[in-house]
């Protein structure tokens, strides 16, 4: 069973059907990438995965439980947590005040001790500038914070909704690669991105949404090499 089932996901904006009937599974321990065009409906899925969007139909299960019918704070709970598009981090907070906050949903003081300790392992940058208010950061060191306070619910699926936008290729090559680490300690990663190339190096799964449709998935491995997403996504780079 996937830690993340989706079967005949539908969303709709008023007559405007968004997700047109997508199955879409995240196998435990796994990084799963979600490529697509902007308009696509990536952030929708993973808006209506995360309960702020209710879908206009279909069935998502977390762990065997369906959840497509719980509040966005229920499946924070649950397991599910979410560093959205554009970062969006507290700006007037300071940077260890923005990580407590990504805890709120966590009793345990020791739990969130554990969780501090292992987020600035992760980043270090951020250990350098914990009483450093967020909003004067970079935006490489706002994404860290980004992922590291989504990390510190100690979520089972985490997802990312375009961790690399706007950022320089050195700072994407750092984040992708604690990316990796963040999944070898046993976290599950569901990824949308644009950066596909970037995205299937790191990847186990591909999908690729085109208007609200799965229009390909397979193997990371196998699509990086495919031709059509070659020439569509991947500036015709063979890797």
């Amino acid at each position: 069973m996937a830690l993340l089932e989706i079967r005949d996901l539908k969303v709709n904006y008023g007559p405007i059907q968004a997700i047109r009937g997508i199955d879409l599974d995240v196998e435990e321990g796994s990084i799963v990438a979600l490529l697509g065009a902007n308009g696509a409906g990536k952030t929708t899925t993973l808006r209506t995965i995360s309960g702020v969007i209710k879908p206009g139909g279909g069935s998502i299960h977390l762990a065997g439980q369906e959840i497509s019918h719980l509040r966005a704070c229920k499946i924070a709970r649950m397991g599910i947590n979410m560093s959205p598009e554009g970062r969006l981090v507290f700006s007037g907070l300071t940077v260890e005040e923005n990580l407590r906050a990504g805890a709120y949903c966590i009793r345990s003081r020791t739990e969130t001790e554990k969780n501090m300790r292992r987020v600035l392992a992760l980043f270090p940058r951020l250990e350098e500038r914990l009483r450093q208010q967020a909003g004067t950061l970079s935006g490489g060191e706002q994404q860290m914070l980004a992922i590291a306070r989504a990390l510190m619910a100690s979520p089972k699926l985490l997802m990312l909704d375009e961790p690399s936008l706007g950022l320089a290729p050195l700072v994407i090559k750092d984040i992708f690669r604690t990316l990796q680490e963040i999944r070898a300690e046993g976290t599950t990663i569901l990824i949308v991105e644009q950066n596909a190339l970037a995205t299937l190096k790191i990847a186990d799964y591909g999908y690729v949404l085109e208007l609200g449709k799965i229009s390909m998935k397979g193997p990371a491995d196998e699509l990086i090499h495919d031709e059509k997403l070659i020439e569509a996504y991947l500036g015709n780079r063979k890797t």
